[in-house]
């Protein structure tokens, strides 16, 4: 009967031990940050962390590859940003041609 004690004493051990692993494994999800990125604490409440700071820089998608990138690096020709100048001649050679 001791023995049963003691098994069931163990299991209980265990169940707890990999249920709180689980738990802060989940937490970050749990609070609404990104996998793998520490959360700001600084900002309080989860909902916080995911606004955009505002010294974001806007980007911009390419309209010949459709890679995003930084507006300030954007090339612009008829009212259309490209990722290089290379995209942008490339396009405008397609519409000539």
């Amino acid at each position: 009967m001791m023995r049963l004690i003691v098994w069931i004493a163990v299991a209980i051990l265990v169940i707890w031990a990999v249920r709180s692993k689980v738990r802060a494994m989940m937490a970050p999800y749990r609070e609404g940050f990104a996998p793998g990125a520490a959360p700001n604490r600084n900002q309080g409440r989860p909902q916080d962390a995911r606004r955009v700071p505002d010294n974001a820089e806007r980007m911009s998608c390419c309209a010949a590859c459709g890679v995003y990138f930084p507006s300030s690096e954007a090339v612009r020709v008829d009212g259309r940003d490209y990722c290089s100048p290379a995209h942008a001649h490339q396009t405008s050679l397609h519409k000539a041609g």
